[in-house]
C-alpha cells in the first residue's frame, strides 16, 4: 500500500472517547468521511452524541463498531488510551490505522510498537484544549490553527502518515512530525509544568483575597481547572520530564527570591528583564 490508498472521503473513521477532544474531532470530521463512529464509556455522552447528530453511530462496546472502522481515533486519557491498545486487538480483528490522541508519547508509542502487525499506528497529540472537559464542552473550532503533533513509529506506514495528515488538514490544524522522547520532553515544560505552577498558585493565594481577584490572577492560575482525573495520568506518564522541569524552574524562583530577598534590585531587574526578553523570543519563535 502507498499514501494514495488512504481518502479521508471514503473512510470510516471510529473515534474511542467522546469527550472535549474526542467531541471536537467528531464535530469538525462529520460530513468530511463515509462515516463517523464514536464509542464512549459513559451513556451521557452517548445520549448527547446520538441527540445532536455528532456520530452517524454511537455505542458504549467498542467490540461493536471498531470492526467496520478504516482508522481508528483513541481520545481518552493516557492510562486509558494505554489500556484500549492492550484491548484493541480483542477489540477487532480486521486491519485497520491506528492514531491516539494522548498528551504524552513515550509510553503510547512503546505500547503501539506492541500492537500486532494488522495494525498500523501513529501517535498524535493536537495542542490545544479548555479546562472545562466533556463532550457538552467541545467545539467544531478546537483544533482550528492549533499544532498537531505526530509521532510516528519506526513501522508507520505512508498511508498511516498520510492519514493522519489528511485529518489534521480536514480540522483545521497544523501538522509537524516530533520524536516521542523529544516531545515528552518539550511537553512537561510547556504543557505540564504550567499545570503544577497554576495549582500551586491557586494553592498558595489566602482565601480572602478572592474578592479583589483581577485578570492576572486568572489568566495565570486558570489551568488549576483541570481536573485531576485527567492530569494524574499524563503526569505519571511523564514523571522524569516533568520533575526535571520542576527542577529548572525551582532553579529560576529561587534566583528571583534571592535577589527579591537581599534587596539587590539590579539583579531582580535584570532577571525580570531576561524573562521578558525570553517570553518575547518563545513566541516570536513560534
Amino acid at each position: 500500500m502507498n499514501e494514495d490508498d488512504f481518502c479521508l472521503s471514503k473512510s470510516k473513521i471510529a473515534i474511542v472517547g467522546l469527550g472535549l477532544m474526542g467531541g471536537s474531532l467528531a464535530l469538525a470530521l462529520k460530513g468530511k468521511c463515509a462515516a463517523l463512529y464514536g464509542t464512549d464509556p459513559h451513556r451521557a455522552a452517548l445520549e448527547l452524541a446520538c441527540r445532536q447528530n455528532i456520530v452517524d453511530l454511537a455505542d458504549d462496546d467498542p467490540v461493536n463498531l471498531l470492526p467496520e472502522a478504516d482508522l481508528v481515533i483513541l481520545a481518552a486519557p493516557v492510562p486509558a488510551i494505554l489500556t484500549l491498545l492492550e484491548q484493541l486487538p480483542m477489540f477487532t480483528s480486521n486491519p485497520c490505522i491506528v492514531m491516539d490522541l494522548g498528551s504524552t508519547k513515550k509510553l503510547i508509542v512503546e505500547s503501539m510498537s506492541r500492537l500486532p502487525e494488522r495494525f498500523d499506528p501513529i501517535g498524535g497529540h493536537p495542542i490545544c484544549g479548555k479546562e472545562k472537559l466533556s463532550l457538552a464542552n467541545a467545539e467544531r473550532t478546537l483544533y482550528s490553527a492549533a499544532p498537531f503533533l505526530l509521532t510516528p513509529l519506526g513501522r508507520t506506514t505512508p498511508r498511516a502518515l498520510s492519514a493522519a495528515r489528511q485529518i489534521i488538514e480536514a480540522v483545521g490544524a497544523k501538522a509537524a512530525i516530533l520524536d516521542a522522547a523529544e516531545h515528552d520532553r518539550i511537553l512537561a515544560a510547556t504543557s505540564h509544568l504550567p499545570f503544577l505552577l497554576s495549582s500551586a498558585l491557586a494553592l498558595a493565594t489566602p482565601k480572602d483575597a478572592a474578592s479583589i481577584i483581577g485578570p492576572g490572577f486568572k489568566s495565570t492560575s486558570r489551568l488549576a481547572e483541570t481536573p485531576s482525573s485527567m492530569m494524574l495520568g499524563v503526569l505519571g506518564s511523564n514523571r522524569e520530564d516533568v520533575l526535571e522541569a520542576l527542577h529548572r524552574f525551582r532553579a529560576s524562583l529561587d534566583e528571583i527570591e534571592s535577589a527579591l530577598a537581599s534587596g539587590d534590585d539590579i539583579q531582580l531587574q535584570n532577571l525580570l528583564n531576561h524573562s521578558s526578553s525570553q517570553y518575547a523570543e518563545l513566541l516570536a519563535a513560534r
